[in-house]
């Protein structure tokens, strides 16, 4: 495996086991993921949260088990924010998307086993064009992960996010005709889960930034305002861990543009 790129903020989180373990419930109200009873799987996910991605990967693996959640996510997180190649980024993707695939018939009652499978696919389709994805047949994919894993896990916020996402990104790309008709794709539905998502894990700076771009493909230019409003909650946001301080960045980026 190539040496993956570093965080660029560089050694600003250092968490152990036991810092990690006082701020695990606020770093995981997005996935609703327990805290391990495996110490190897504790540690695979310190190094996460300290932005040591590759070497999560790695730990994860190694480790086994719920583990693997450790290694996909680091993935994903990895590809969407770090890697520059766009080649190498859908390969990662897909790789993770694989990856928790199997996981999904070893476990099937993790939901994140479902919900990385979802969102590895998700950022894949993104970026193929989700016009393509969808001919693929892997929005039915997705959109069947997501509400298995909303189903295993109610309060998994970030499931409710993408699903929203899905809902968004449909209608944005076909219509809300076509989109509904052949994709079960409803504006009302993606914009209740965006509320829902924020309702249960409000502190999240991806949910604040996720939604601001589904109200304005959802609603239009009417909704830039508000859109505006919660992009600068977001990068008011404290960050606590590498995913979070990316996500922020992205959301000083976005508010500039």
């Amino acid at each position: 495996m190539a040496k993956w790129s570093a965080v660029p903020h560089s050694g600003a989180f250092a968490y152990d086991p036991a810092s990690l373990r006082k701020v695990w419930d606020r770093l995981h109200a997005g996935d609703a993921e327990p805290w391990p009873a495996d110490a190897a799987v504790v540690d695979a996910w310190v190094l996460f949260h300290n932005g040591e991605f590759q070497k999560a990967v790695d730990a994860g693996l190694q480790a086994g088990g719920h583990g693997i959640t450790v290694a996909n996510k680091a993935t994903c997180i990895y590809a969407n924010y770090l890697e520059k190649k766009e080649k190498a980024k859908l390969e990662l993707l897909m790789e993770a998307a694989q990856r928790a695939e199997a996981q999904s018939r070893e476990q099937p009652e993790a939901p994140n086993a479902w919900y990385w499978q979802a969102y590895a696919l998700g950022r894949y389709s993104q970026g193929i064009s989700v016009a393509k994805a969808l001919a693929q047949g892997l929005g039915t994919k997705v959109k069947e992960a997501l509400e298995t894993t909303i189903r295993l896990q109610p309060r998994h916020a970030d499931a409710h996010v993408a699903l929203a996402a899905f809902h968004a990104e449909v209608i944005d790309k076909v219509g809300s005709l076509i989109g509904g008709m052949t994709y079960g794709a409803k504006k009302d539905t993606g914009l209740k889960l965006y509320e829902e998502a924020l309702k249960i894990n409000p502190h999240s700076v991806i949910t604040l930034i996720e939604y601001a771009n589904g109200l304005v493909m959802l609603e239009g230019e009417k909704k830039m305002k508000e859109a505006t409003r919660l992009y600068e909650q977001a990068v008011a946001m404290k960050p606590l861990d590498a995913t979070e301080w990316l996500d922020c960045e992205l959301a000083k980026v976005e508010l500039a543009s």
